[in-house]
C-alpha cells in the first residue's frame, strides 16, 4: 500500500473540500468540526434532565438570594438618600398618572416636613396639581409604584420591586454564565458572586433606580448571547441545505467549496434579537445611559454575525454582513428600543398638556451660561429667565387626533431637551459630600452613606458600648472588595483572552464594562456617584467566572491542574462570601459598636 493509499493520508472528497477552504485540520492534525457543528452550541442540545438540573439550580440560587434582601427590608424607616424622590414619583405615577410636585406639609403641622408626614400615614392628597421635573424616565418608577400598590407607601412597598429585581438579575447571571461556559456550576458560581456583592445587594433594598437599569442591560446582554447561539444554528442548517441543493443540481464538492458562497443565508426576524431590543428599550426608558451599551453591543453583535458567515466560507463577511446582518439588527435593537422608551412615556404623553402648561418656560432651558458658576446658580437663572420662550407647542392651539399625537410627541422632545440642559450643564458647578470620580470606581474609592444613626447612648436598643462611647447603625453603598479587585485582575485577563485567544466570550465582559463605565467619565465634573458602578458589576462577575473556568481548566479528569485550580478558585469565593458576612452590618443597618463599625470603614474615603 502506497503512502497515498494509507488510510492515515486518505482523503475522501468532502474532506479535499474542507481542506481547500482551510477547515479540514488544526495544526495539531485534529479533524475541526463542520460548520453545522461549530455554529450550534452544545449546551442547546443537552437532554432535559440536565436542563432541568440547570434551572433548579438557578431558581434556588435566586430564591436565596431573594430571602437575604427581604430581610428586614422595611428598616430603616426613613426615606434614605434618592428614595426621596424616586419613591414619592412612584406613588404620584400610581395615583396620578404623572409625576405631580409634592407639597411641604399634609398634616398641618409645619414642624413635620412632607416626608414625615408620609411616613405617618397621610399618604393622599399630598400633591400640588403641578408637573414635575423629573430628570429620569419613568420605568423604574413604575416598578416601584407596584411595590407600593401592593404593600401600601412604607418602606417595605416602595422597597419590594428593587428586591425582585435584585433576585431576577441573579437568576439571570446563572442562565446567562451557563449558557456561556455550558457549566451549571459555573453559572451557579456567578449567581452567587453576584448575589454576595455589597452594592447590588443595598442598592436591591433601596428604592433608586440603578438595580433596574442593571438588570435591564444584564437581560439584554443574555438575548443578545441567545440570539448569538440561535442566529448561528440557523445560519448553519440553511447554508447547508443550500449546499445541499447545489450538490443535488451536479456540482462537485470541490467547486462548492471553491465558491465565494455569496451573501448566504439571510435571516430577517431573529426572536431574541427582538427582545434584547425591548429590554434596552426598558433600559433606556431608566436611565438614559443605556444607549452607550445599546451601541456596543449592536456592534458586537454585527461582528458575531460576520464571524458566523466567515464560518461558512463567505467571503469579506464583514461587510457582506453589514447588509445582511446589520439592518435587521438595527431594526430589531434600535428601533424597537426607540419604539418601547416612546411607550414607557405613555403617562407623560397622556398628560401633555399639563406640562406645556407649567413647564415649558422651565428655568432649565433657559440656561446660557458659559461655564462660570456664578452663571449657573439659581438666581442667575431666575434673574435671567425669559418668560416668552416657551415650547412651540405651547403657543399652539391644541390639536386633536393625529395632530394632537404629533404635539403630545413634539412636546416631549422640548422637555428631553430641557432635562439635558439640566444633565449637562445645571448641576456642573454642584457639589456633594459623596461624589466621586468613576476613574476609581472598580477600585470602591467613595463609598455612599444612604442612611445613618449615630450617638446612639450605652443600654438604648440595645448598644453595649462603653460608657465613654456610643452605637451607630448605617447602610453604606460600597461593593464587596474582595469581588471586585479580583474583578480586575480579571479584567485585564478578560481583555488578553479576547484579543489574544479570541474567545468571543470574554468580548462580552470587556464591552459591557466599557460602554457601562467610560461613558461616566465625560461627565466627571458634576457629582456622581460610586453606586452608579452596578451596571458594570455583571460584567465584572461574567469575566471572573470565565477566568475561575480557565484556570481550571475543560478537562474533568484529575490533574494538578485542575486541583490547583479548584483550590484557588473556591478560597477566592469564600473569601468573598467572609468579606460578604463581615459587612453585613453595614449593609443592613444593623447595631454597631463605634469600634465595630469603624473596623468596617477600611479607607477614610468610605466615611
Amino acid at each position: 500500500m502506497t503512502a497515498v493509499d494509507s488510510p492515515a493520508s486518505a482523503r475522501s472528497e468532502a474532506d479535499e473540500a474542507d481542506e481547500l477552504v482551510g477547515l479540514s485540520r488544526t495544526a495539531g492534525g485534529w479533524r475541526v468540526p463542520l460548520a453545522r457543528v461549530r455554529l450550534v452550541n452544545p449546551i442547546t442540545r443537552r437532554p432535559l434532565g440536565s436542563r432541568a438540573v440547570g434551572w433548579i439550580s438557578s431558581l434556588g440560587v435566586a430564591l436565596l438570594a431573594f430571602a437575604l434582601r427581604l430581610y428586614h427590608l422595611g428598616t430603616p424607616r426613613v426615606f434614605a438618600f434618592d428614595e426621596t424622590y424616586y419613591a414619592k414619583d412612584a406613588w404620584s405615577l400610581l395615583n396620578n398618572g404623572y409625576i405631580q410636585t409634592y407639597l411641604t406639609d399634609a398634616d398641618g403641622n409645619t414642624k413635620t416636613d412632607i416626608n414625615a408626614d408620609i411616613l405617618a400615614g397621610h399618604t393622599t392628597g399630598v400633591w400640588t396639581g403641578e408637573p414635575s421635573l423629573a430628570v429620569h424616565p419613568d420605568v423604574g418608577k413604575w416598578l416601584i409604584a407596584l411595590g407600593e400598590k401592593a404593600f401600601g407607601m412604607d418602606p417595605f412597598g416602595w422597597r419590594f420591586a428593587s428586591a425582585v429585581a435584585g433576585a431576577l438579575m441573579v437568576l439571570v447571571m446563572c442562565r446567562l454564565v451557563r449558557r456561556m461556559t455550558g457549566s451549571t456550576l459555573l453559572g451557579c458560581v456567578a449567581g452567587v458572586l453576584l448575589m454576595l456583592d455589597g452594592l447590588q445587594f443595598v442598592l436591591s433594598r433601596l428604592a433608586l433606580l440603578d438595580i433596574f437599569l442593571a438588570l435591564f442591560l444584564l437581560m439584554a446582554v443574555a438575548c443578545l448571547v441567545a440570539d448569538r447561539d440561535w442566529h448561528r444554528a440557523h445560519l448553519a442548517r440553511r447554508h447547508e441545505r443550500r449546499l445541499a441543493a447545489r450538490a443535488e443540481d451536479g456540482e462537485d464538492a470541490a467547486a462548492i467549496a471553491q465558491s465565494p458562497g455569496g451573501w448566504g443565508p439571510r435571516i430577517l426576524f431573529r426572536p431574541w434579537l427582538l427582545a434584547a431590543g425591548v429590554c434596552f428599550g426598558l433600559a433606556a426608558g431608566t436611565k438614559w445611559t443605556a444607549a452607550y451599551p445599546l451601541a456596543a453591543f449592536g456592534l458586537l453583535c454585527w461582528i458575531w454575525s460576520a464571524g458566523a458567515r466567515r464560518s461558512l466560507g463567505i467571503r469579506r463577511p464583514v461587510l457582506k454582513g453589514a447588509v445582511a446582518d446589520g439592518i435587521p439588527a438595527f431594526l430589531h435593537l434600535v428601533v424597537v428600543a426607540l419604539m418601547v422608551y416612546i411607550a414607557t412615556w405613555g403617562g407623560w404623553l397622556a398628560h401633555a398638556d399639563e406640562y406645556e402648561q407649567y413647564l415649558s418656560s422651565t428655568q432649565y432651558r433657559q440656561y446660557t451660561g458659559q461655564g462660570d458658576c456664578a452663571s449657573e446658580d439659581d438666581s442667575y437663572i431666575a434673574t435671567n429667565l425669559d418668560p416668552d420662550a416657551r415650547w412651540a407647542t405651547a403657543r399652539e392651539p391644541d390639536a386633536s387626533g393625529v395632530g394632537e399625537a404629533w404635539q403630545s410627541l413634539r412636546s416631549l422632545w422640548y422637555y428631553h431637551q430641557d432635562v439635558y440642559t439640566f444633565h449637562t450643564h445645571f448641576l456642573n458647578c454642584s457639589t456633594h459630600y459623596y461624589q466621586s470620580k468613576p476613574s476609581g470606581w472598580l477600585l470602591l474609592n467613595r463609598a455612599v452613606g444612604v442612611a445613618v444613626t449615630n450617638d446612639i447612648p450605652p443600654g438604648e436598643q440595645g448598644c453595649e458600648a462603653p460608657a465613654d462611647s456610643s452605637c451607630i447603625r448605617q447602610v453604606l453603598l460600597v461593593g464587596n472588595p474582595v469581588l471586585w479587585w479580583g474583578g480586575c485582575i480579571a479584567l485585564l485577563f478578560s481583555v488578553a483572552m479576547w484579543v489574544g485567544a479570541r474567545d468571543w466570550r470574554f468580548g462580552v465582559a470587556v464591552v459591557g464594562t466599557l460602554s457601562t463605565w467610560v461613558p461616566w467619565m465625560l461627565y466627571d465634573d458634576r457629582p456622581i456617584f460610586l453606586f452608579y458602578a452596578v451596571a458594570i458589576l455583571p460584567f465584572v462577575v461574567i469575566a471572573l467566572v470565565l477566568s475561575i473556568g480557565t484556570l481550571i481548566g475543560p478537562s474533568r479528569l484529575p490533574s494538578n491542574r485542575r486541583t490547583i485550580g479548584v483550590i484557588v478558585s473556591g478560597a477566592f469565593v469564600v473569601l468573598v462570601l467572609v468579606n460578604f458576612a463581615w459587612f453585613w452590618p453595614i449593609w443592613t443597618n444593623e447595631l454597631l459598636t463605634k469600634r465595630e463599625w469603624l473596623d468596617r470603614i477600611w479607607f477614610s474615603r468610605w466615611v
